[in-house]
């Protein structure tokens, strides 16, 4: 009988049986398929690939056509099939195709995009969205030392940042399969009642521990609200201008992010601290509100097919899991060390180990889990996209490091009050504002990403390590010049990989590389934010008897940042000012470490010019 491969295009994909019909997954390659006949053996490389088949999707109707009309031709189908550089049949059992999904039969219906008032006001709302999110990031960088003079002590302060950018960026993955096998509309107005949940937790947190458990609440919602307003946007616009919207989405991303220490400052100095969460309450309603009564669901989004326990796996609930048991250990570990036991301690040296081991494992059960997978193998260790995970790390950790101890310069060692404090942050945030856009124009036209990553690392370390000249009386012109060298450093390579990685594989694969990059990019905020913590409260505990031999370290530590005035006397404030100082250049030389090993990761992604047509094309299709 003969051969498919002799008269139909090479079609790369596989098929599922799934119930009682089959599904395709596959690309078009316009070549010619060897087709795997009855008696010979799938080659061993595919056999774990063929035992835990990946995620389906039915796309590319005139491949679909082939494919069927060739496996009608020669009267066979094995389910579970593995269709590569060559078609592996790993079932014994035959099935006709004539049970195949129709979509795959018939020429699909051209999507009809929202427009007009509708388009907007959803636009709208995801600009609402996104801007929430990405300020809950960061407005608390301002608004610690109100909380901290409430919640009595600095001890939690790591953990109000940290938990957020830990659970924000550990479900980043899985509510990207949410989107994929729940209905879109559900899974969207889910992630925003998380998120608001948390929000009012911390809003009417009467305690530092409650307060965490919102942040981690509205941690896990905001990752569902990121993932799927970009995923909505994809849905409803016009593909010529999908890119412009995603672009719009991003800058609000980044202006939300950089501007939610100066609105922290604002709420906590006018009002209280707490309304940096209770403004979430109102603004979550046109969100909520403009989906439930105006998103129509297009055929595309529709849920992909699958048992439930399938669904289930997909969203890789153990992986997720031990993601978070590695970084919450880590971050016990760094709380408890040097501050509550010493760091030779069992208890220490236990939770440090224990986050190791879980690591490890996580790595582990990630390649076995293979397309199932949060952090997907294959895409893992492309040399492009492995380099920028690793670079974003540390870069993007640096980032929110110095977000979190910039403000509490001014505010601890100056004396200024939150909004006197965000002003003062000015010179950063716009020099890290300007340097993000001008990088993003400069990559679009020349496509040379390398050069700026590198430089902007380089940049920000000069930067980080000038901040180590702050002291109690820096004259303005020095702190100004300081933080935009800092800000064009810091700013300018943020977004960077994530363009990289979207221009490093196919458009299937762009929604999962985003998500991984972020993924990276704000647990590295986590471990480097607590880091940071760590090393500030342990350098000033050493610090106190020193400057101020009659001073209990502890009892600084238990102070708020901004009642160490009010709590110390006048022939004591210089000593403990001079020891807390101490402590946050320690912080400041962390951050220049941190981003110096960005530099050196980063000279080793490719030196070459990326596709500036595919950055173009990936602003839509990283949705």
């Amino acid at each position: 009988m003969k051969s498919p491969a002799e008269d139909f295009p090479r079609t790369e994909g596989r098929i599922h049986q799934l119930d009682d019909f089959s599904f395709m997954e596959f690309h078009d390659l316009d070549l010619f398929p060897a087709v795997q006949r009855e008696g010979r053996h799938p080659s061993a490389s595919r056999t774990e690939e063929l035992n835990a088949p990946p995620p389906i999707w039915l796309a590319n109707t005139r491949a679909a056509k082939s494919l069927q009309n060739g496996y009608r031709s020669s009267q066979s189908l094995r389910p579970d099939a593995v269709m590569g550089y060559d078609f592996h049949a790993t079932s014994d059992s035959e099935m006709p195709l004539r049970e195949m999904n129709h979509e795959s039969k018939e020429t699909p219906e051209e999507e009809e995009y929202m427009s007009g008032f509708k388009l907007w006001l959803l636009m709208l709302s995801l600009i609402f969205s996104i801007f929430l999110i990405a300020l809950d990031m960061t407005i608390v960088a301002t608004s610690i030392p109100a909380i901290t003079n409430e919640f009595r002590g600095l001890g939690d302060q790591a953990w109000y940042s940290a938990i957020y950018l830990m659970t924000s960026g550990g479900f980043q993955s899985t509510w990207g399969k949410m989107y994929q096998y729940f209905p879109l509309k559900i899974s969207f107005l889910s992630a925003m009642a998380i998120f608001e949940i948390g929000s009012l937790i911390c809003g009417v947190a009467p305690s530092s521990e409650s307060f965490i458990i919102g942040r981690t609440i509205a941690g896990i919602g905001a990752a569902g609200v990121s993932s799927g307003a970009y995923t909505i946007c994809a849905y409803i616009s016009d593909p010529q201008k999908r890119a412009a919207h995603t672009g719009i989405l991003g800058a609000v991303f980044g202006i939300g992010s950089i501007l939610g220490p100066l609105l922290g400052g604002v709420f906590s100095e006018q009002s209280t601290w707490r309304w940096c969460f209770y403004i979430n309450l109102p603004i979550g309603v046109l969100p909520i509100v403009s989906t439930v009564f105006f998103l129509s669901i297009p055929k595309a989004a529709k849920p992909r097919e699958a048992p439930l326990k399938e669904k289930m796996l997909q969203l890789d609930p153990l992986g997720t899991g031990i993601l978070m048991g590695a970084i919450i250990t880590y971050l016990m570990a760094v709380h408890y060390g040097g501050q509550i036991d010493p760091w030779n301690s069992a208890r220490v040296i236990g939770l440090l180990v224990a986050s190791v081991v879980l690591f490890i494992l996580f790595a582990f059960i990630e390649r076995w889990q293979d397309e199932r997978a949060m952090i997907i193998p294959r895409l893992f260790v492309k040399r492009d996209i492995g380099v920028s995970l690793f670079y974003t790390v540390f870069q993007g950790g640096a980032l929110f490091a110095m977000v979190y101890y910039l403000p509490l310069y001014f505010q601890a060692i100056r004396g200024t009050d939150a909004v006197i404090s965000a002003v003062h942050n000015l010179p950063f945030i716009i020099a890290a504002m300007a340097s993000a856009l001008g990088a993003g124009i400069f990559i679009s036209n020349t496509g040379l990403a390398t050069p700026v990553m590198v430089a902007g690392s380089a940049i920000a370390t000069l930067g980080c390590g000038l901040c180590h000249l702050f002291d109690l009386n820096t004259g303005t012109g020095v702190w100004i010049g300081i933080q935009i060298v800092v800000g064009l450093g810091l700013g300018c390579a943020f977004q960077v990989p994530i363009m990289v990685g979207q221009v490093s594989v196919d458009v299937p694969d762009i929604p999962a590389v985003t998500a991984m990059i972020l993924c990276f990019q704000t647990v590295g905020g986590a471990i480097w934010v607590s880091a940071s913590q760590s090393i500030f409260i342990n350098r000033m505990l050493i610090a106190v008897p020193h400057f101020v031999p009659g001073v209990d370290p502890t009892q600084v530590v238990s102070t708020g940042a901004g009642e160490l005035r009010e709590v110390f006397g006048a022939d004591q404030i210089v000593g403990v000012l001079t020891a807390y100082l101490t402590g946050i250049r320690a912080a400041y030389m962390l951050s220049c470490a941190v981003v110096g090993m960005s530099l050196l990761i980063g000279v080793f992604l490719p030196w070459k010019r990326l596709d500036t047509d595919a950055l173009k094309e990936a602003g839509g299709a990283a949705a």
